[in-house]
Formats: structure tokens, C-alpha cells, sequence
């Protein structure tokens, strides 16, 4: 184009950047970014936001964070979309020290932390092991009044768990219901779950009485979780107890006692959704193949 006499505007550089990202080559993307400062050409904060979600993306993470360095120097505002995304990037790669420092920056710049903010916090710290300062931001984030991810409580009850900090654990969900989150199925469902890998369940009742003392109902998605907790403590016929099975009840319980390598109970269930009068569906009647081959071997 310059060979031409055609001169370059933000418009030809905005096309450039999108046939770059849309065939990959990122690189590129950083030739036109050096382009642009050179002519102090400006773009809109929109098209910053979505290269450094690429970057971030894409393992480019330092070049994210020059990027937002540079718009900086240009005297373009940093809002929420970018802090966030930049906390979530230093996360993700670990530079949790990074993400702190951004989190004091847009709190000093006046702007609240969003659900995304504590999110990404709280993920961050699980993965590099620092589980005190988890459940402090945990427990901030609900300060807050914002409600917790399931998926989030799943990692920090995991960890704590998995370093057999029960003590610690209970004290959360206390905490929970004492904020309003007492009815949570979901939440007590991962609750019980992780109770249930480690043991903590001595025997169904203890799952059953849990469960009532919440007022929560056997969900389906509740009884999955309880079928892997009877599944991994040896437990059949506690399952079915106070439900009505039907086939996926029947399907979900035999795949639970397949996974828990207690295959010798899997005959017994699918004999009892016969007997029920339940048809077996085609992922029963294979977990029953699989499991009568490892007992064949066995």
C-alpha cells in the first residue's frame, strides 16, 4: 500500500488486526500494535480489551500485560473488564504476586471487585497452594454479598480436604449458612461429595440424616453424589432407600459401584431394576458386560 501511495489509517489497521487474529497469526498482531505507537494512531479500548483476552488466551501473557502498559502511557482508562482480565491472566500463569498488585490497583482506582475478580482470586491461590489466603478472598467475596460458584467451592473444599482440614471445612459451611446459603443443593451436594471420598461418612445414615437436618430433597443430582459415597463405603441395597428408581437411577448406581471397582454388587442392582419392573437401557446393560468381564478375570 505505501508502495502505492495509499497511507494507512486506523481503519486499514483494525483490518489488519482482525485478518490476523482470524488466521492465527498473533505474532503479526504485535508487528501492527508497534505500527500503531510509531503513528501514534489510538484505538478504542474495545479493540484493546479483545487482544489482551487473545494474548491471555493463548499464553502470551507478557505481551498482555505490555499492551495494557502501553495504554496506559497513552492515558487510556483501565475499567473493571481490564483488571479483571488481567488478575484472571496472572492467575492462570501463576504470577499471583502480579494479580495481588492489580487487585490493590483497581481497588486504589476506585472500582469494586466483581463476581469474575473473586473468582479468579480464589482459583489462583488453590493452584499455587495457598489455601489461607483462598479462604480469606472466599470469605471476603461473600462479605461482599456475592454468592459462591459451586465450582470455586468445589476447589477450595477439595484442597482442604485432600490435607484432611475437616475442622476447616465444617467452619466454612457454617459460615455459608449463617450468610443465607442454607438451602443450596448444589452446594451441599459437593459438601457431601467430598465428605465421601475421604471417608467422613461412616455409614448412609449419617448421608441421609445430613441431608434432612438441611431440609434438601434427593434430587437427581443429590443422588449421584450419594451414589458415589454408598458406592466408595460398599453400600447397595441403603441407596434405594426413601425413592422411586427408575432406569437412570438404576444406570446411575452401577456405574457409581464400577467406578468404586466394586463389581460384584452390579449384578445385584440390575437384577433389582428387572424385578422393578424397569427396562435396562443400553448403558446398563453394558456397565453389567464390562463389569461381568472384570469379575471373569478377576
Amino acid at each position: 500500500m505505501d508502495n502505492d501511495g495509499i497511507e494507512r489509517n486506523k481503519k486499514t489497521y483494525i483490518l489488519l488486526l482482525d485478518a490476523y487474529v482470524g488466521s492465527g497469526r498473533l505474532e503479526d498482531t504485535w508487528w501492527v500494535l508497534g505500527e500503531l505507537k510509531k503513528r501514534g494512531i489510538r484505538l478504542g479500548s474495545s479493540v484493546y480489551s479483545k487482544l489482551v483476552g487473545i494474548y491471555r488466551d493463548n499464553g502470551m501473557w507478557k505481551k498482555a500485560a505490555m499492551l495494557v502498559m502501553d495504554m496506559q502511557d497513552m492515558g487510556i482508562a483501565l475499567d473493571r473488564r481490564f483488571y479483571n482480565c488481567l488478575i484472571d491472566m496472572f492467575c492462570k500463569y501463576g504470577e499471583i504476586d502480579d494479580a495481588l498488585r492489580v487487585f490493590d490497583k483497581m481497588r486504589s482506582e476506585g472500582l469494586k471487585p466483581s463476581i469474575m475478580t473473586w473468582n479468579s482470586l480464589i482459583r489462583g491461590h488453590c493452584k499455587a497452594g495457598d489455601l489461607k489466603r483462598a479462604v480469606a478472598f472466599f470469605t471476603e467475596m461473600q462479605d461482599q454479598g456475592f454468592y459462591p460458584d459451586p465450582k470455586v467451592f468445589l476447589s477450595i473444599i477439595s484442597r482442604l480436604g485432600e490435607q484432611g482440614k475437616w475442622a476447616e471445612i465444617k467452619n466454612i459451611f457454617e459460615a455459608m449458612k449463617c450468610r443465607g446459603f442454607r438451602k443450596s443443593g448444589v452446594i451441599y451436594a459437593i459438601l457431601v461429595d467430598v465428605y465421601g471420598q475421604y471417608g467422613m461418612f461412616q455409614n448412609p445414615e449419617e448421608c441421609i440424616n445430613a441431608l434432612k437436618a438441611e431440609g434438601l430433597k434427593l434430587s437427581a443430582s443429590i443422588f449421584c453424589v450419594l451414589a458415589n459415597v454408598y458406592a466408595q463405603l460398599g453400600y447397595c441395597e441403603e441407596t434405594l432407600k426413601g425413592i422411586s428408581p427408575d432406569v437412570v437411577t438404576y444406570t446411575t448406581l452401577m456405574k457409581s459401584f464400577f467406578r468404586a471397582k466394586s463389581y460384584v454388587q452390579i449384578p445385584a442392582i440390575y437384577k433389582q431394576m428387572e424385578l422393578a419392573g424397569c427396562t435396562p437401557d443400553r448403558k446398563a446393560k453394558q456397565t453389567l458386560q464390562n463389569a461381568l468381564v472384570v469379575l471373569q478375570q478377576g
